[in-house]
């Protein structure tokens, strides 16, 4: 008579726990990914020292504008080497004459113009850095809740692995089991044990990747109450609104209007330059005298030097032209593919909520029925969980990957979507040494052949 299954009730109530399919997207903001957010942009020192560098360049714009520095001169003129002849002769006579240059007009005010175009390019690389920060952020928050998220589903593995240790033994106990069922229990367990440690360094890595940005010690813990899935899942952008966000494009084109300014400089650099002198000059007893002189710049090297420069910006000008397209369209490739891998991650995530985890549950609960009643072995009820683990495991990374592209999206990046990293899960390891035999009647699909057909997670 067949020993009875004291574990099947707990792990029929275990199935639909492990099996639930988790709700669509909050769209409601997460307070510790906001928290998050603005502690690193407060403190993060990549972030101060573009404001820093935007202020430096903001402070330049009134210096280009004044007028160059007046010069003094002072000089004494005397007749013969015998002595002092001030008040004496004439021609002897101290001089104190004031000298300012003037520019031709328009000079300074593009010179003005130039500087504030610095500005603007200081402010695309501080827009740059900011949504740089902002995205490593979101990155490595996502990280985390993948792999906290990776560890909850190990704890539900562990659950059924240590009941499943206990049904082993019983029945070896009693006669009705093998030693290796029991063997294979106590091994699998061990695996995971290994796989628990593995993400205990994973989650401990990305918690100081997270404080880093936040300015915070390494160790500091950051309690989370959302899941991956909780995250709220921002809407497409167009690529127009990609490229109203693009720092490299707003410096591109910050560039072109700098060059064609520095341009129009060069264009007024062939025209000459005046300086005002006014002077006055006591003689002592002898009435004082007074000169007022203008001087102008005689610009005689103009072909060589001149013209040169205004060819030289002119080039300058069709490469920064140049610029804007090649970033234009290599902004719309990447919003393009990156609305490709969206919108692709979306049916992915949407199949496995609808049907992949729905029916990788029934096989599970089909070979645990199966070995309640005798025609299935243990080792069939160990490769259903695994594959349904397989399936849970891939979903969170599909959901990762999702958020990694939006994320990509939003941070109108030129280079390709930085991929989020979780832990290593274990399940493969169930399947990897245990070939169900042909009587078990087990029909479940191997979890590595389960992950193969998963979404591919590289990023494009």
């Amino acid at each position: 008579m067949r020993a009875p299954l004291r574990l099947a009730p707990a792990l029929v109530l275990l199935a639909p726990g492990l099996a639930q399919v988790p709700p669509p997207d909050s769209p409601s903001p997460d307070p510790v990914l906001a928290a998050l957010l603005s502690e690193a942009l407060a403190q993060h020192p990549d972030l101060q020292r573009a404001a820093a560098a935007v202020r430096m360049d903001q402070e330049r714009v009134p210096q280009a504008g004044v007028l160059p520095d007046p010069s003094l001169s002072l000089g004494l003129q005397n007749d013969g080497f015998k002595r002092l002849e001030v008040g004496r002769m004439e021609t002897s006579f101290y001089s104190v004459a004031l000298t300012q240059p003037l520019p031709w007009p328009g000079k300074r005010g593009l010179r003005k113009e130039v500087a504030a175009l610095s500005v603007d390019l200081s402010e695309a690389t501080r827009s740059r850095v900011r949504l740089g920060i902002e995205s490593e952020v979101r990155r490595g928050y996502a990280a985390l809740l993948l792999i906290r998220g990776q560890k909850a589903l190990q704890a539900q593995q562990g659950v059924f692995l240590e009941q499943a240790e206990r049904l082993a033994r019983t029945r070896y106990e009693v006669g009705q089991g093998s030693q290796g069922d029991l063997l294979r229990a106590q091994l699998e367990r061990t695996r995971l044990q290994m796989a628990i440690w593995a993400l205990d360094a994973d989650e401990k890595t990305a918690l100081a990747a997270l404080n880093r940005l936040r300015q915070h010690d390494p160790a500091d813990p950051i309690p989370t109450t959302a899941a991956l899935m909780d995250l709220p899942e921002p809407e497409l952008l167009s690529a127009e609104a990609v490229e109203a966000r693009s720092p490299e494009l707003a410096g591109a084109r910050a560039s072109v209007r700098q060059t064609e300014k520095q341009l129009d400089l060069a264009k007024l650099d062939r025209r000459p330059d005046f300086a005002v002198t006014a002077g006055l000059m006591p003689r002592g007893g002898l009435d004082p005298m007074w000169q007022v002189g203008v001087s102008i710049s005689l610009p005689i090297y103009g072909r060589s030097k001149q013209q040169r420069a205004v060819a030289e910006h002119e080039h300058h000008r069709q490469g920064q032209d140049a610029e804007v397209t090649s970033v234009r369209t290599l902004l719309r490739q990447r919003t393009e593919e990156r609305t490709i891998q969206i919108q692709s991650l979306r049916r992915t995530r949407d199949l496995y909520r609808e049907g992949l985890l729905v029916q990788s549950e029934a096989n599970f609960k089909a070979a645990l029925a199966q070995y309640e009643g005798g025609r299935g072995s243990f080792l069939g009820v160990l490769e259903a969980l695994n594959g349904w683990v397989g399936d849970q495991g891939a979903y969170l990374q599909t959901l990762a990957q999702l958020q990694a592209q939006h994320i990509a999206l939003r941070e109108a990046a030129l280079g390709p979507a930085a991929p989020i990293g979780g832990g290593a899960m274990p399940s493969a390891s169930l399947a990897s040494g245990a070939a169900a035999p042909a009587a078990s009647g087990s029909t479940a699909k191997p979890a590595a052949q389960a992950q193969d057909s998963g979404p591919s997670m590289k990023s494009m």
